[in-house]
């Protein structure tokens, strides 16, 4: 069996955490990523959202199609590891496991190459901007994605905090549907001595936050959960003599299910409608980084519990979601499939800390694991 988490693999795995890019601009990681690809036995390799790619194995015979999805971006935030591999891109960094991802792929298309399916066909998508939500559905929206039928799709993400190797899985709900919202208002400024012929925004902000918390369900056990963060506030100056005239508010949103999110935003936004007609303030919205929920399938759960088992692997079924969002999401919504957990080791960083960095002893975990859904997948 070939070990990937020493040698080449892990080496590609540094060189992407050494040069890593934001949603949208990975096109040097994406370079890399062919480099590796125009090495193996591949039956096509594709650019799909402009700094993406999708690749191809198919086997001899009639099958399932099954799509396998690595997340590419990194992240805004300084690194503070002083490793060789460390970040030499000033502000950004893969303190999320995207090159960790990314590398699984590319070591699954190695052994598709070597050892290749019977059946059906394999799709492995190396996919750009999933940090800002964009991303997998740029990729349905590609014209190439018109011809692929996909029976199952799979992907995974790292744990910290789950211990070395194991698999964590859910059927249901796997991560959270989020979302953030931009309120900006446009009251009238006024001298701070006569706030009556002014109109302050502070005190409409006040009654949207206070809403929000009566809105929000915390009770994680219960399928109505609903949780609104407020992230940034600011109105006015400072100016002491001045009453502020305008103000901008930044929430995010967080539920089990997508219907149970636009149900509560929309309750929010006709209360603000209400209290900034009576106030007579104008208000304008503007949503962000929109995830849905990973609803994994019991069929391609089932699928990677067999494959878990096969390799001896220790596994978790967890009882409630993760309240995260994360857009492979937008692939189970259309298609069959699931997300599953990679335990990354208890005293592993947290995921988006400036001293994170992917395991690569999990390299090996990874590839085995998808290889055996591969092989089973692709011939039910």
């Amino acid at each position: 069996m070939q070990n990937f988490g020493q040698g080449h693999l892990a080496d590609i795995r540094k060189t992407i955490h050494s040069k890593p890019e934001l949603s949208g601009e990975e096109y040097e990681t994406q370079k890399v990523i062919r480099k590796e690809l125009e090495k193996l036995n591949c039956h096509a390799i594709t650019e799909v959202a402009t700094t993406g790619l999708l690749v191809e194995f198919k086997g001899k015979k009639p099958g399932k199609s099954v799509l396998f999805r690595g997340d590419m971006d990194a992240l805004p935030i300084d690194e503070i590891n002083e490793f060789d591999h460390r970040s030499k891109n000033e502000g950004v960094a893969h303190t999320c496991g995207h090159d960790g991802h990314t590398a699984i792929m590319l070591g699954v298309a190695m052994k598709l190459s070597e050892n290749p399916i019977e059946f059906g066909s394999v799709y492995i998508l190396f996919q750009p901007s999933e940090e800002n939500g964009k991303g997998a559905q740029m990729v349905l929206d590609d014209p190439h994605w018109n011809n692929l039928k996909i029976d199952y799709a799979f992907s995974v993400h790292n744990l910290p905090g789950y211990d070395m190797h194991q698999i964590v899985t859910k059927n249901g709900p796997f991560t959270a549907s989020a979302e953030s919202m931009i309120i900006k208002i446009k009251g009238k400024t006024s001298h701070a001595a006569e706030p009556e012929k002014g109109r302050n925004p502070a005190y409409l902000i006040a009654k949207i936050l206070t809403k929000a918390e009566e809105l929000a369900i915390s009770d994680t056990t219960s399928d109505d959960f609903f949780l609104i963060t407020p992230v940034f506030c600011k109105f006015g100056e400072k100016a002491y003599g001045t009453s502020a005239g305008k103000g901008e508010l930044h929430l995010t949103f967080r539920s089990w299910t997508t219907k149970k999110m636009k149900e509560s935003r929309e309750e929010l936004v006709d209360y603000i409608d209400k209290q900034a007609t009576e106030g007579r303030f104008k208000v304008k919205y503007k949503l962000l980084e929109s995830f849905s929920t990973n609803r994994n399938s019991e069929e391609a759960v089932a699928l990677i519990r067999d494959a878990a088992k096969k390799l001896e692997l220790d596994q978790n079924e967890i009882s409630e979601p993760f309240k995260w969002g994360e857009d492979f999401g937008v692939f189970t919504q259309k298609f069959s499939g699931a997300m599953f957990g990679l335990g990354a080791g208890l005293k592993t960083p947290a995921l988006h800390n400036p001293d994170y960095d992917f395991p690569d002893e999990l390299l090996d975990t990874g590839v085995n694991v998808f290889y055996e859904i591969a092989l089973t997948a692709t011939k039910k």
